[in-house]
């Protein structure tokens, strides 16, 4: 875990949910949250969050709140989002981290698996989303940021369910921040690129796939990354940060890409 003494405390007294906060890019932005003041409740299907909540309790010197759950049940979404409003505070910022990949050519993939896929990827984007605005419209402000990713504006071979879940999760995210606009609600997105996180690296099957990432490869249509390096889960955190901070008060329905310029700005 970062420490906390070098890092403005911007979100000190701020209640911030986090889902998908266990491992990777959800536990990234967990710490860089906690790190600068705010008290998180962190949301995963993993029954360990609860452990994870209570070690970032000690770190911090404050009190952090772990619920296993799984996103795409709307009920158990409601739920949670009332108990952390009830018992933990109300809730200022909003980050949907939590997501799937399931790989398979499009004629292969199993409707299972599309269908899981979507219930993760957009639906429980949906469910978390919704749930917390309602309360934040009440209030009339609160930040709501979505992790998606670049594959959800450039076609990945084999990804076909993941980058459809993205785009659809993306385009709600900037339709959701259009509607609470007027209730001083910002909606955001943060769009990675390859980072160095466990659903990355089961994309890693041979010794030269790094490589083929950084310099890209033709035989599966897929650009390099002009930056040269594979992010790190804190490169998406520092940016998920910026974009809940009063630093970006202005700035709403963006879409920021932290992939090293991958996509070219496609």
């Amino acid at each position: 875990m970062m420490g906390s003494a070098d890092i403005t405390p911007k979100f000190r007294g701020k209640v911030a949910v986090v889902s998908g906060a266990a491992q990777g890019i959800g536990a990234a932005v967990v710490d860089a949250l906690a790190a600068r003041g705010a008290a998180v409740a962190l949301l995963d299907v993993q029954p360990c969050v609860e452990d994870c909540a209570r070690q970032l309790s000690q770190h911090h010197g404050r009190q952090m709140l772990g619920i296993a759950l799984d996103i795409s049940d709307s009920a158990a979404v409601t739920d949670a989002v009332a108990t952390i409003e009830a018992t933990f505070g109300p809730i200022a910022i909003l980050v949907n981290v939590a997501g799937i990949l399931r790989m398979d050519a499009v004629l292969d993939i199993s409707s299972e698996d599309w269908q899981r896929t979507f219930a993760v990827n957009t639906h429980g984007v949906f469910h978390l989303s919704t749930a917390v605005a309602r309360y934040m419209v009440q209030r009339r402000c609160g930040s709501i940021i979505t992790v998606g990713s670049n594959a959800a504006n450039v076609p990945r071979a084999r990804m076909a369910a993941y980058a459809a879940s993205k785009a659809a999760a993306h385009q709600f995210t900037r339709c959701l921040g259009l509607e609470l606009a007027a209730y001083g609600i910002r909606c955001n997105i943060v769009s990675p690129g390859s980072t160095d996180t466990p659903m990355q690296r089961q994309l890693w099957t041979s010794p030269d796939a790094v490589n083929s990432i950084l310099h890209g490869s033709p035989a599966d249509f897929r650009l390099g990354i002009p930056l040269q390096r594979i992010a790190t889960p804190q490169d998406i955190a520092t940016s998920v940060c910026f974009l809940a901070s009063d630093e970006a008060r202005h700035i709403t329905l963006h879409d920021l890409r932290v992939d090293g310029g991958a996509t070219l700005d496609a």
